[in-house]
């Protein structure tokens, strides 16, 4: 059986509560291994770190775009102590999920912007104070978050990932230059979207992480609409057990096949958060 590492779980999220051990052992059964769990607020960062203890998983601290309107700058404290704190827990892989969105009306207004501006650059202080790789949220923002990227880059460089992405190609290969995967998941799996379906057949596979976002961003088999919601069908619930069928659109698109490409992104996976390789007991590939 392949071996996959989901880069980008929620596993926090009400949505997936009720049956935490269901959904780790459904993910087990399917070959994900391993699931990295970001935090987006303060009051998250136990709940992420205690979960990632409790099924051998990984975990991030940071301050999600989304969450910056009812954040503090004492909050900004809060997750250097926390990363001051836990900087000896190997689970602690990253900071993140922090970046920009300037997608949700709510964000778009230009204080707003300036704010969320300004939560990303210190939080981009502290991954470079603690030698951390960053989990970034990227919305209609890669421009922006790769000129702080670029002002505030450590000697050693950067590495992370670059989560759902869905820019440009050059701006892909930005970011990668910069020493950043870029998280694919159950959008690549839409047949519309061909841009992103284009980026995921085309850029290197050295490029690519793999990602559920659950319970966010469902593959096509789980969406439901608004026509079928009204006559009462409910959304199917994504999970990390959706990895491997994701996965294979993703091997589709390159014409590889699911073992290759479950080792390269593994191996990508290790490389953008070397934290895992301890884990995992893989190797770091320079």
């Amino acid at each position: 059986m392949a071996f996959w590492i989901d880069t980008h779980c929620h596993f926090d999220a009400a949505e997936l509560r009720a049956d935490l051990s269901d959904i780790h052992a459904r993910a087990a059964n399917s070959g994900v291994s391993h699931c990295v769990i970001p935090a987006v607020n303060v009051a998250n960062f136990s709940a992420v770190r205690e979960l990632a203890h409790q099924f051998s998983y990984s975990y991030a601290l940071g301050i999600h775009p989304v969450c910056v309107p009812s954040a503090s700058e004492a909050d900004l404290i809060t997750l250097d102590q926390a990363l001051s704190t836990h900087r000896s827990d190997p689970r602690l892989v990253a900071v993140g999920e922090i970046g920009l969105d300037f997608f949700l009306p709510t964000l778009t207004a230009p204080a707003m912007r300036e704010r969320q501006e300004f939560f990303y650059r210190e939080q981009l202080r502290l991954a470079r104070k603690y030698s951390m790789p960053v989990i970034l949220h990227v919305r209609r923002s890669s421009d922006r978050l790769l000129k702080h990227l670029r002002d505030l880059a450590p000697a050693a460089g950067w590495s992370g990932i670059a989560h759902a992405f869905n820019g440009s190609e050059q701006q892909a290969m930005a970011f990668v230059g910069l020493g950043f995967k870029l998280g694919f998941g159950g959008a690549l799996t839409y047949e519309r979207a061909l841009q992103l379906r284009r980026l995921a057949s085309d850029l290197p596979l050295s490029a690519l992480v793999l990602e559920t976002d659950s319970p966010d961003i469902p593959p096509h088999w789980l969406y439901v609409d608004a026509a079928q919601r009204q006559l009462g069908q409910a959304q199917g619930r994504n999970q990390p057990a959706e990895l491997p069928r994701i996965a294979q659109h993703l091997a589709d698109l390159r014409g590889i096949t699911l073992l290759a490409l479950a080792e390269a992104t593994s191996a990508n996976a290790v490389q953008a958060l070397p934290g895992l390789a301890a884990l995992l007991r893989l190797p770091v590939q320079a």
